[in-house]
């Protein structure tokens, strides 16, 4: 009896993230901590996820270790076809299909879990599903802090009557100019770095509406987990734990894995890429061995960055003109409908000074001393990998958080030059140029400041190795209860 009382109290949490690239990525190793501190791991991904992990890691990538298992819940998601992602009926979905399967997949575990880790934009059903099965849930967002902060406040701006914008003149009369002064940590904040969600002028906007209610459930848990760290964003971090009862900064995630003692170890994983939804080209790291220290400028836009072939062109020329080596990510599906078709000519300057594939091992290059510049979308994944790496940016946000991130990047961290809006031949040459030689050396000597901050956070006394300990002590005591 005492032995399956024993196993029944087993710490076991289940980890969720939102399907998409950077979220499973951040999510996946905070699972790999958390295992390597001795808890049991239940990883859940949908049955579309799954399919395209194996796809681009090998039939082994996701049979995981002792301890440390996969699963799969539907999305309920109809596609046209295996190429459609479903990220525009997404949200509505994760409020509407996904806790019937998640809750059924819970209760068939073979050992009860203690808790849910959850991603933030998950929470709609993860934290029912978490009231109905009696244990706690845990919200992690993975994200900066300053990311998450502006989007929290997106419903202080509509109780101020700034948003949803009154019409869509609002977005080029100035208006977006208008500085904010009342959210914490945030001060000097113009309305134009805020989550780009807020600029619809529908109040029943699916995504506007979606993310007004996520934020506010973050006061429905005791718990919440921030992909950042200490010293990047303390004023932001003391606002937040004046909002929430328990904050965990952790980051940067892979500088924690990193730390990871051989004591600490558990069982190896099968494969540690069992996080990406494309297939990496490791020749890209091959080419990158026969250039110089600092030489090359690194391209890529994320996982669902859209753009115009015009604006791929143009992009192109300017790293072409610039005369500089670089390495330029171009997904198959980067312009939407079509496939990306480069003149001869640009083909011809490739060869000379670039390489170009369709995904590659992001950490791994911007590691290599090869790398000099990262020219990015400025998602969150890639600029706190960018600042493990000490690597300065070139920003050209999309969409999200990203317009948040590129104002902390290039005016409170000092690390990235800002890209205008409309894609110019002259200017991507001007700003490669810039941060590439004399010019940026100011922005490289701050990125290796961040860098060498970034692993204090997450050495031996870092805030983030303690916060995290604190994390799996919190759960071993709940396992105990």
């Amino acid at each position: 009896m005492d032995r399956e009382a024993t196993i029944e109290k087993k710490p076991h949490v289940i980890l969720i993230p939102l399907p998409a690239q950077s979220h499973i990525k951040a999510m996946f190793k905070l699972a790999e901590v958390l295992h390597h501190k001795g808890l049991q791991i239940t990883f859940v991904n949908t049955e579309y996820t799954h399919k395209r992990l194996v796809s681009s890691g090998g039939d082994h990538c996701l049979d995981g270790s002792s301890g440390f298992r996969f699963e799969t819940i539907p999305d309920g998601i109809p596609r046209k076809s295996e190429d459609d992602d479903g990220s525009k009926l997404l949200m509505k979905h994760v409020e509407t299909t996904f806790l019937a399967p998640f809750l059924d997949l819970a209760t068939k575990l073979p050992t009860p879990p203690t808790c849910i880790i959850s991603d933030g934009f998950m929470s709609p059903f993860t934290i029912d599903a978490a009231q109905k099965l009696g244990i706690p849930a845990m919200l992690y967002w993975t994200f900066s802090a300053c990311g998450f902060m502006g989007l929290y406040h997106i419903h202080s701006l509509a109780e101020k009557g700034l948003s949803p914008l009154k019409d869509e003149s609002y977005l080029t009369n100035g208006f977006l100019d208008t500085t904010i002064d009342w959210i914490p940590g945030m001060e000097g904040i113009r309305l134009r770095d805020f989550n780009s969600v807020f600029r619809t002028t529908d109040p029943n906007n699916i995504q506007y509406a979606f993310c007004m209610n996520i934020t506010q459930k973050t006061h429905d848990v005791s718990h919440n987990i921030f992909h950042t760290f200490d010293a990047l964003e303390p004023s932001i971090v003391n606002a937040l734990t004046s909002m929430y009862p328990k904050v965990y900064t952790i980051g940067p995630m892979q500088l924690l894995l990193n730390q990871t003692s051989e004591q600490e170890k558990q069982t190896e994983m099968v494969n540690l890429d069992a996080y990406s939804l494309w297939k990496e080209e490791p020749e890209c790291l091959q080419w990158l061995e026969s250039k110089e220290p600092n030489s090359v400028i690194y391209v890529n836009f994320g996982s669902h960055t859209l753009m115009c072939l015009q604006d791929v062109i143009e992009f192109g020329w300017g790293l072409c003109n610039s005369n500089h080596y670089f390495l330029w990510i171009i997904r198959s599906n980067l312009v939407e409908g079509e496939s990306v078709v480069m003149p001869l000519e640009f083909e011809e300057h490739v060869k000379k000074r670039g390489f170009i594939a369709s995904w590659c091992p992001q950490e791994k290059v911007l590691n290599h001393p090869s790398v000099g510049g990262f020219l990015t979308h400025c998602g969150w994944g890639s600029t706190i990998e960018s600042l493990s790496a000490g690597v300065p940016m070139i920003c050209w946000p999309y969409l999200w958080d990203q317009l948040t991130n590129c104002r902390y990047i290039c005016k409170e961290w000092e690390v990235g030059l800002e890209m205008g809006n409309k894609v110019n031949r002259d200017e991507v040459k001007r700003l490669v140029e810039e941060l590439m030689g004399d010019e940026g050396d100011k922005k490289r000597i701050k990125a290796r400041e961040w860098q060498e901050k970034a692993r204090a956070a997450t050495g031996h006394n870092g805030s983030s190795s303690f916060n995290v300990n604190e994390l799996v002590n919190e759960i071993i005591m709940l396992s105990r209860n």
